[in-house]
């Protein structure tokens, strides 16, 4: 890995597993670490494991509850009162929730923090990405084989919560947003990569579920840190710097399908697609990218307002997997 000595790296998830783990290995590198966690008591203990981790670190942290999108908005306002770059965003938290569960803002828990956080905390930061450049963006997500965004539910709400069904279909809107926003910022200087980490173990991701998946994920899984060797490695490695709209495992990219399908009128393609669904003409404001670029429960249930304001994935019924 290269030096990042002057460089500031924003890390969500920073508190356990491989956020923890890849905090720590960009502070060893030179970084200054922002940990986004989620409460006080969290961020104590996320310092002193990087300090511990790397004695030399500047390190701070920055609370943030990602099922909110008050809170987002509010601790992206703090972190750029308090910083004139960010060279490297890593969104690696996430969560697997047993019992269907709305948040604050009527949306369904999981896909509030496993997919519209990515949005909207990567959407607050962007101009500030844009005027670091060269800047990266690295998003961790997971390969699911099969896996279809049923966009007439995109929540699940209508049907039996489970989360063996909610999670994945969020792993794969987060593979479909690593590829849209590095269409988009071609030629900005930020890249956006998504890392497949596989199985990790002994982290707090899996402890709402437990059971059988919980006890093969801890018996057979990697360790954070191996989990986060290849997000350091986008990161911050020279070789990594101009690749963009990829997925990669064990630092190899993995050829998703959308991408061998894709041609260079794929994005203006799906955005014909969305705007002629049945949600109508696509507004004249806000622009996909906007603050308000977010959504309802209600909205998912209608399709309207996700179609419209979520390009990446307005397309119904899409034949695509991961």
């Amino acid at each position: 890995m290269t030096s990042m000595d002057g460089k500031v790296a924003l890390v969500t998830g920073a508190a356990s597993g491989i956020g923890r783990a890849t905090a720590i290995g960009l502070a060893r590198d030179g970084a200054t670490v922002v940990l986004l966690v989620r409460n006080a008591a969290r961020g104590k203990q996320a310092l002193h494991d990087v300090r511990a981790g790397a004695p030399d670190a500047t390190v701070e942290t920055l609370e943030c509850d990602l099922a909110s999108q008050s809170s987002i908005r509010d601790a992206s306002r703090r972190f750029l009162a308090g910083h004139d770059r960010l060279d490297v965003l890593v969104n690696a938290a996430g969560v697997f929730v047993k019992e269907k569960t709305l948040t604050a803002d009527g949306i369904e828990l999981t896909f509030a923090t496993n997919y519209l956080a990515y949005f909207l905390l990567t959407n607050e930061l962007l101009p500030l990405l844009r005027r670091s450049a060269p800047a990266r963006v690295v998003n961790v997500a997971s390969k699911y084989g099969r896996t279809r965004i049923d966009f007439d539910d995109l929540q699940k709400l209508e049907r039996p919560y489970s989360y063996l069904r909610s999670t994945p279909q969020t792993m794969l809107a987060r593979v479909l947003f690593t590829q849209e926003l590095a269409i988009r910022l071609e030629g900005t200087g930020v890249v956006v990569n998504v890392v497949h980490p596989g199985l990790v173990a002994k982290t707090r991701l899996l402890r709402d579920t437990r059971g059988p998946f919980k006890w093969i994920t801890d018996t057979f899984g990697r360790t954070p840190e191996q989990g986060a060797d290849t997000v350091l490695w986008l990161a911050s490695a020279p070789e990594t710097a101009t690749m963009t709209g990829k997925m990669f495992a064990g630092r190899r990219e993995i050829r998703t399908r959308q991408a061998r399908a894709r041609t260079p009128p794929y994005a203006s393609a799906c955005g014909r697609r969305a705007r002629s669904s049945r949600a109508g003409p696509e507004p004249a404001s806000p622009p996909p990218w906007s603050s308000s670029a977010t959504t309802s429960s209600s909205a998912s249930r209608r399709g309207s307002t996700a179609t419209r304001r979520f390009p990446l994935v307005g397309v119904r019924r899409p034949r695509i997997g991961v």
